[in-house]
């Protein structure tokens, strides 16, 4: 029995890269949600307020197979703590369930730890995030941009990049200006 498990390698994303991330998500979250999140990643390209923004790409013999994309966030009225915002993640669904979403979001938490990065959320699934050591923001006193049904709630997780941060602030994390739309913050 042959192993499906692909070899690929994840670098920083280009402006050369777009087409194709944009492929992977229509791919990844079908025609409908799909169109939603290449709207939302176009605009959050040149949206100062995202930056700064990392953008990683996982490529498998020269294809791009996944992306992850963590734009800046501030939790409000905290002024000392870097936090950022993860949205999207999307991978190729003939590679998911192959390890390529997880690298991703490690890769991108270790590069953002080394920017100085304290703190990072995202809206996602608790099961899969959770995984990752993202635990429940809500329950430690920061809440999203906008507000979270409470059948979801689980679902706004926060990852502490540095010891301690977790408990010592509260308070709303404010996202780049693209991704405010409350359409984006519900189910």
């Amino acid at each position: 029995m042959s192993d499906n498990r692909s070899s690929y390698t994840v670098r920083q994303a280009t402006a050369l890269d777009n087409a194709a991330i944009c492929q992977v998500m229509l791919s990844a979250f079908g025609a409908s949600e799909g169109e939603e999140i290449v709207q939302l990643f176009t605009q959050l390209q040149p949206d100062i307020t995202a930056q700064p923004m990392l953008s990683l790409v996982a490529v498998e013999e020269e294809h791009i197979v996944g992306h992850i994309l963590f734009t800046a966030a501030h939790i409000v009225p905290v002024t000392s703590m870097r936090a950022a915002l993860l949205a999207p993640l999307a991978v190729h669904p003939a590679r998911q369930n192959q390890g390529i979403g997880g690298q991703l979001i490690t890769t991108g938490l270790a590069l953002l730890l080394r920017q100085g990065v304290d703190v990072v959320f995202v809206l996602g699934y608790p099961a899969y995030y959770q995984k990752y050591g993202f635990i429940p923001a809500g329950e430690k006193g920061l809440s999203a941009p906008h507000p979270i049904l409470p059948k979801n709630a689980g679902a706004w997780m926060v990852q502490a990049l540095r010891s301690g941060v977790i408990g010592e602030v509260r308070g709303q994390v404010h996202c780049a200006e693209a991704i405010r739309d409350p359409k984006y913050w519900q189910e």
